[in-house]
């Protein structure tokens, strides 16, 4: 397990629209760009083989993208490489992080000086929810499931621990990245299930983001 004290102090960052990576949970990922090659192969050299994944952020009126201030550090605990020269990686969550500032210099990829000061709590053992009533939430999600064309498990669903379920529906629902940013920054593992569940909600209205906003 992970100490704060093993947390460094510079990350190298993957911004990468609608992928959500939350503490205690897997991300598979398929990498190929040059420069994030480059990122794995660094990345492997450290004691913490950590990498932080991040939502960009579009900058209204302009095709410049910006970072989201907070993202997910996960650890690299799967890897393989491809013929050609790909990886498949799997990303093991640690903990969020604050980005701030940005590190210059020569590497391909970004690096970005970062805090960990207020996610204590993603080090510590898995969340519950007390207040979390699974039977009306599996009933939604079952709507939701069936106006999206989207299968699932439902036994192992019901099965599981609060933690999982809530933020592995998190992670695999196609929702937006902004929906997916506030997702990730939900203080509590009750605030992230209120918040899914205002998603699927609006998802089944027809809502978008503009109307969750207002």
């Amino acid at each position: 397990m992970f100490r704060a004290s093993d947390l460094p102090e510079t990350l190298p960052v993957f911004p990468l629209p609608g992928a959500l990576l939350l503490p205690r949970a897997r991300l598979p990922l398929h990498i190929f760009e040059p420069r994030y090659l480059a990122m794995l192969d660094d990345t492997m050299k450290t004691r913490h083989r950590l990498i932080g994944m991040i939502q960009p952020r579009e900058v209204p009126g302009s095709e410049t993208r910006r970072l989201h201030a907070i993202g997910c550090a996960g650890r690299l605990t799967g890897f393989s490489e491809t013929e050609d020269g790909r990886y498949m990686i799997t990303l093991s969550g640690i903990s969020r992080f604050r980005i701030l500032r940005e590190v210059p210099g020569f590497a391909p990829y970004i690096k970005a000086e970062v805090t960990w000061a207020g996610f204590e709590r993603d080090l510590g053992p898995p969340e519950s929810d007390p207040s979390f009533c699974r039977a009306p939430f599996l009933s939604l999600l079952g709507r939701y499931f069936a106006s999206q064309n989207l299968s699932t498990d439902w036994g192992n669903l019901k099965e599981a621990e609060d933690e999982l379920l809530i933020n592995s529906l998190s992670m695999l629902c196609p929702f937006a990245p902004e929906d997916k940013q506030a997702l990730l920054e939900a203080p509590s593992l009750q605030t992230r299930r209120e918040t899914l569940v205002t998603l699927l909600e609006f998802a089944l209205r027809g809502g978008n983001n503009e109307e969750i906003l207002q």
